[in-house]
């Protein structure tokens, strides 16, 4: 899958730009705030229908404006895929497919599988679990239809028992039959939720430790381990067991929604013990294998996207990322950086066709 063209009007600090794209490697280098970072965005936009860097709509237009688009010229399985994701204050962002409207966004989901790799990462490593959590769900979502339903039920319903127990403690009332009905409605679209998440970790872990340990030169131990409450007791049960609990905090305060993903160097925490070079590779790594598992489940070639990763990574470790990249498992690649000549370097090594676009 390759993205042949991009334009944009009024995304973020850009008026307008209108971009053609190697198949292989192309790289955005200038100065801080010239907008390379927000070209990769919007490619990212055309993927998944919102930034990877805010979600928020309306801060995500131009200062000034009130709308934006951003146009791409996709080729997938020898097919033309043009992709139009456009906004305008007050209104409801619309995504086309060959200018035919999505009647709900989880239904594009996946069609253009890729992947992003930036320091904004650092967030999984030092935010809470909610953030490991979207991660998660970002990658097995990619290629499991059901699994975003299911999850997308289960936070509606989230919320109406939330809503419901708020009610409750406002009122000093109580109705036991129908927080039982939401109490159900969470066991069934949770547990299939869980039972997804544990056998996505079976066959990622193995895939990240390799990835990791490439990237390191295999002279560090690094894991993951998924941490649940649900795996100890049944969710009804631990329901009921938290219904003075939750009463009292107004939410709900165990289920698939409190999960966590640990990860850890040498048997412990990467967040207390990792230098800032074990972090950046620990996210590497776990990026470049949520690359790998989205290409044997979609068997499409994701397009990578790799922004400013260059910075705060010894020579070493940048030319096992390069020996990576020039595997003929990856496709079309996007690289942001701040140093041309750097840039220019790393990618001449590869040995790949590339374009430079200098802002």
């Amino acid at each position: 899958m390759f993205l042949n063209k991009l334009s944009l009007i009024n995304y973020k600090n850009l008026a307008t730009g209108e971009f053609e794209f190697d198949h292989k490697i192309n790289c955005f280098v200038g100065a801080n705030g010239t907008g390379k970072t927000n070209i990769l965005d919007a490619i990212y936009h055309l993927s998944f229908g919102k930034s990877y860097f805010n979600p928020v709509a309306t801060q995500n237009i131009r200062h000034g404006a009130n709308f934006f688009v951003i146009e791409g010229e996709f080729k997938k399985n020898e097919r033309e895929e043009k992709i139009i994701c456009s906004f305008k204050k007050g209104a409801k962002k619309i995504i086309k497919r060959n200018g035919k409207p999505y009647e709900k966004l989880s239904e594009h989901i996946g069609f253009l599988p890729l992947v992003i790799i930036s320091p904004a990462d650092r967030d999984l490593i030092l935010e809470g679990s909610e953030t490991r959590r979207k991660f998660i769900d970002g990658v097995i979502s990619q290629s499991d239809k059901e699994y975003l339903r299911d999850l997308i039920k289960y936070n509606k319903v989230l919320t109406q028992r939330n809503s419901l127990l708020k009610y409750f403690a406002l009122n000093q009332t109580f109705d036991a039959t129908t927080l039982s009905v939401y109490d159900q409605q969470l066991h069934q679209y949770g547990t299939p939720i869980l039972k997804k998440r544990i056998a996505f970790l079976d066959v990622f872990i193995p895939i990240f430790q390799e990835q990791y340990q490439r990237i390191s030169g295999g002279i560090e131990e690094v894991s993951l381990s998924y941490q649940s409450r649900l795996l100890e007791d049944e969710f009804l049960f631990l329901l009921k067991k938290s219904l003075e609990k939750d009463r009292a905090l107004q939410y709900t305060s165990v289920g698939i929604h409190k999960d966590d993903l640990s990860f850890e160097i040498s048997n412990h925490p990467i967040k207390k013990f990792g230098s800032q070079g074990q972090q950046k590779s620990f996210l590497i790594a776990l990026k470049l294998a949520q690359f790998q598992f989205i290409k044997e489940q979609a068997k499409t070639t994701p397009i990578l996207l790799l922004d400013d990763i260059f910075d705060k990574l010894d020579a070493n470790r940048v030319s096992h990322i390069v020996t990576l990249v020039n595997d003929a498992n990856f496709g079309q690649i996007f690289i942001s950086d701040t140093h041309a000549e750097r840039t220019e370097q790393v990618v001449k090594n590869t040995h790949q066709t590339y374009k430079i676009f200098k802002l």
